[in-house]
Parts: C-alpha cells; structure tokens; sequence
C-alpha cells in the first residue's frame, strides 16, 4: 500500500519524517516504495528546520500562518490552528499534485497530535480540503493522545483532543489512535523518547506497507495483502500493532520444512506468542470484543510458514475478536524472525476516547461558570468606582 504522508504540527511533522525513514528502509531492504509524498505543514518555522528526511524545499515543508504567526507558533489554541488552515489550506492542497508519483497513493494519511495548536486544530479542515479536492482516495488519520503530564499540567490540552477527535472522526474514513503514554521509558532522555516513540509509532505499517508492493515472485505471499483488502479493514476508530518472536536456529539450505510433530507445535507456538506481543503493543488499549473490523498479516520465513500456523492465528484471533471480519495475509520476507502485525477498526466504542469527551465537557462547563463569576466581579468594581473622581 502507497501512502501520501502529511504531517500537521510539530508532533505530526516529526512523525510525518519517521515515515520517510521507512520508505528509505523500504527501498534499501525490500527494493519497495510505500510512500509517494511527504509534506510537513507547521506554523513554526523552527520545528519544520529540524526535520531530517523529509525535503527541505518550501514545497515539502509548508510554513503556514506566516502574517499572524511570523513563523513563531500558535500556541495550545486549536481554534487559531482551524482558522489559519482554512486561510493558507490551498498551499498543502496545491503541493500534494506536485509529488512526482501522486497518481500511485492508494490513500492520504494525515498525521497530529492531538493537545497541540496547529496540529490538532488544522487536520480537520486539511482532511476536509483534500477530500473535496482528490475524490475517490481513502482519507486516513493518525492522532497522538498526550502524554498523562500534560493532560494533568494542563486541561486545555484535554479540550483540544476532543475536540480533534470529534472533527477528524466526522471528516476522514479512517482514525488511527496512538497513546503516547503507552511507549513512555522511564530511564531515558526527553529526546531520547520522544524520538523512539515516534519510532514505534511508524513501526507497525512497515510490513502490511510493504507486503501488496513486493515485485520479486519469492517474496510474494501465498494469500497477499494487498492496499484494497487494507482499505476494506479501516473503518472508523483504528488501532494497530506489531510483535516478533526470534527463530535462532539456523538450517542449512537442503533442509525441508519442518515434519516432526515436535518442531511443528514449536512453530505455531511462537508464531501466537508474535501475536501476542502484537496485542500487548497495540497503539492503544481496547476491548478486541468491540472490533468491527480485524485484519493480521504473519511475516516470516517460507519455511516456517504452513497452514497449521495460519489456522491457529485466524482462530486464536477469532475467540478475542468474535464480532468481526478478519482478513489475513502472509509475507515470506523476514529471513530469522516472525513478525505478526494486527490490526483492529471499526470499534464501537473507545474508553480513552469516551473519557477525552467527558473530560472537555466538564471543562468548559467550568470555563462558563468562572467566566460569568469574573463578569459578575467587574461589574461589582465598576459600581464601587462610579462615585470616584478620574485624574485623566
């Protein structure tokens, strides 16, 4: 699957890069192209010079607001983000035609986080933009939940991410969700993980990416993957993940599959034990019950591959998600691991979600009621200060 790639803010700019960090690994390992553009849009110039992938030319990185801004920011303030989006918009919409392979992307995938001001504000009118002008391309979007510092420094940040999640979802056809909190290291630097969160971020599309542009026939799946049977999986809420399970033992060239009952139960074992890691690294926790839609993808070596392992994951994967519809895929590239991507949409209802509603209702419940407690106030002052003399 071939992916436009737009970053919107600083946290969906330097996500937006770690996206064309795959593509080079896609060229370089698997001689395979998944991203057919990729633009950075900030209103902070300083931000968009710190990217390092994505090109450096006004048309990749787009600075937008620059009269009202001067290149400095919005700050939290979704609103300011919104309305410069609909001001400067047709930059971004007029640079995607300009990406030399546009007519091969299969979708637009716009990437925010969530408590920011540009970012969270912008994707929604960008989204809208681009749906009105590019018909008949699947508009997907990658939202960042904050970090659990931020949302407790901070509750504006709660009221700008629903108010992001409720805009994207009603724009787009799809919404990737990704906690920040759930990639935290304690032991590491700031920079450190912010940078290897974006990382694991990117990490769970680089297979199913890949898996539908492989060329090479020996690398093609028995039951491929393909970009249409991943837009027929997103729907809605999304949430997705990757595990691998290690296979040391090396075997010569003239070795057959293996045939021992034994060395079988071996395999099928750790290709579940991929899955589960895949399932305790989703990019958000949820209830599997709640899933409309659900698609897995087992990368691994041909040999290790057979139909005993592709049943016992359709079927382990049927118990957790019993309401949806699976589909499946293989990719005989990984040379000494198992890798199990999964994926899960069309979720009826999301706890972290629910809870960013719940949380911006109160919020500006309380924004109403300080606001008419501090008109209330003034108004006392200015009938205090009527009867005193002005020295103007």
């Amino acid at each position: 699957m071939k992916l436009m790639i737009i970053g919107l803010g600083q946290c969906g700019s330097r996500i937006a890069d770690e996206f064309v960090r795959l593509n080079y690994r896609a060229q370089t390992e698997r001689k395979a192209s998944i991203v057919t553009g990729a633009f950075a849009v900030n209103t902070d110039q300083a931000d968009l010079t710190g990217l390092a992938y994505i090109g450096s030319d006004y048309l990749h990185r787009i600075l937008i607001g620059g009269r009202k801004t001067w290149g400095h920011g919005v700050g939290k303030v979704n609103e300011m983000g919104a309305e410069l989006a609909k001001e400067d918009g047709d930059k971004v919409v007029d640079a995607i035609r300009t990406a030399p392979r546009f007519y091969e992307t299969h979708a637009f995938l716009l990437i925010a986080g969530a408590a920011g001001g540009t970012g969270s504000g912008a994707i929604s009118v960008i989204a809208q933009m681009i749906k009105e002008r590019y018909i008949g391309k699947p508009i997907y979007a990658l939202i960042v939940l904050p970090f659990e510092h931020e949302e407790m420094a901070e509750l504006r940040s709660v009221y700008n991410s629903a108010t992001c999640l409720k805009s994207v979802h009603t724009v787009t056809d799809g919404v990737f969700l990704a906690d920040n909190q759930r990639y935290v290291r304690k032991d590491a630097s700031l920079a450190t993980n912010l940078q290897r969160i974006n990382r694991q971020i990117v990490e769970p599309f680089y297979d199913i990416m890949c898996a539908g542009e492989i060329t090479k026939y020996k690398y093609v799946g028995a039951k491929t993957l393909d970009a249409g049977d991943i837009i027929q999986s997103i729907d809605g809420w999304t949430v997705i993940g990757v595990g691998r399970t290690e296979t040391p033992r090396w075997r010569f060239p003239w070795e057959g599959p293996a045939t021992g009952f034994r060395e079988k139960s071996r395999e099928t074992l750790k290709a579940l034990q991929a899955m589960d890691a895949a399932l305790s690294e989703l990019s958000l926790a949820i209830n599997l019950a709640d899933a409309g839609r659900a698609l897995y993808l087992l990368a691994a070596p041909a040999r290790e591959m057979n139909m005993d392992i592709a049943k016992g994951l359709g079927d382990y994967l049927r118990e957790l998600a019993e309401n949806a519809v699976i589909r499946s895929g293989d990719f005989p590239y990984e040379k000494r691991a198992i890798d199990v991507t999964v994926l899960f949409s069309q979720l009826a209802f999301v706890q972290e979600v629910r809870d960013y509603y719940d949380r911006a209702s109160a919020f500006v419940r309380n924004q109403k009621e300080r606001i008419r407690e501090t008109t209330g106030r003034l108004r006392e002052m200015e009938e205090a200060a009527k009867e005193l003399p002005t020295l103007i």
